[in-house]
């Protein structure tokens, strides 16, 4: 946008634009999204309730799982400030600090997220390939220092995010192409030397999905090769099992990240909505698919929520 003496600068508010073609059925999608974060809210709740509340679920996958459902509320919490007015109210427009707030929260948690199923799969590479020295490895003050160590490295690479869109001033425009503020989007309608905010954005990208991820396969490695050396064939799948939920829980969160990436990268003429239904599967399927995925595959889990449900019979 320019300004009266023609010069480039950043507008107050910020538009925001919903699912492209969809604009007459809003309530509709208010009512899906509404659903969406009442699974996610219900489910991630529930997830830190019975780890607190059952003995039994005081080990370190519980711990860890408790660390995933905290930043799931987290990441549903950082959109649905803009989210439901947009579809509920037909507010369009958020205040650029606001906007620049949100997308340093939703960021972060995403980038926690990553940072947390790193953790659980080394949770689950010293279960399977250490056994013995589990409970000697993975003690309660490493696990709440793996945590701080996520949150702070989460925290630090995405504090200046903010600051590097707040000096760029915008010429192309104020309307964002999502119902929530993401850097990539801030960038489209940004002006000037935007070189520093891409080459910081695809450090961060590399530094945390990227490092995450290579060293969770370089983990699941190992976990294979030391199933591999089991003799027993039922001993393997029960060995393996221990794992699918932590398996799920990594595809349902890189799969979306990689499909954006490839759709951004190699079908940039592909229609806007194709983008923003991405880009919403990656930002809420996760929060609420994960609670499902542990209850239904943690043998644990369904225990202590029977335990509970009968508890409130009786």
């Amino acid at each position: 946008m320019l300004g009266l003496n023609g010069t480039p600068f950043q507008p107050a508010t910020l538009q925001l634009i919903g699912i492209p073609g969809m604009q007459i059925g809003h309530a509709w999608v208010a009512l899906v999204f509404c659903i969406l974060y009442l699974i996610s809210i219900i489910g991630n709740l529930s997830i830190l309730t019975l780890v607190v509340r059952e003995p039994t679920l005081h080990q370190p996958m519980y711990y860890f799982l408790s660390m995933l459902a905290v930043t799931d509320l987290g990441l549903s919490a950082s959109t649905l400030p803009t989210m439901l007015p947009f579809y509920m109210l037909g507010l369009r427009q958020v205040a650029a600090d606001m906007c620049l707030a949100q997308l340093f929260f939703i960021h972060t948690f995403s980038f926690m997220e990553s940072g947390i199923l790193l953790a659980m799969s080394f949770d689950r590479f010293v279960a399977i390939c250490d056994p013995l020295h589990y409970a000697t490895v993975l003690t309660n003050g490493r696990i709440l220092a793996m945590g701080l160590g996520i949150l702070t490295k989460s925290f630090v690479t995405l504090f200046p995010f903010p600051f590097l869109v707040k000096r760029l001033p915008f010429c192309k425009g104020s309307i964002l192409h999502h119902s929530y503020c993401l850097h990539p989007d801030l960038m489209k309608v940004a002006c000037g030397d935007t070189h520093v905010n891409n080459i910081y954005g695809l450090f961060v990208v590399i530094f945390t999905y990227g490092v995450d991820s290579a060293f969770i396969l370089l983990s699941y490695a190992w976990i294979l090769r030391a199933v591999l050396a089991i003799a027993s064939q039922e001993q393997r799948l029960k060995v393996l099992n221990t794992c699918m939920s932590h398996i799920c829980a990594v595809l349902a969160f890189y799969v979306p990240i990689i499909a954006v990436s490839m759709i951004h990268r190699f079908w940039k003429s592909a229609p806007p909505v194709v983008h923003v239904m991405m880009s919403n599967i990656y930002l809420f399927v996760p929060p609420m698919l994960n609670p499902i995925i542990y209850s239904v595959k943690t043998k644990e889990i369904r225990r202590a929520v029977l335990k509970i449900l009968y508890k409130l019979q009786c």
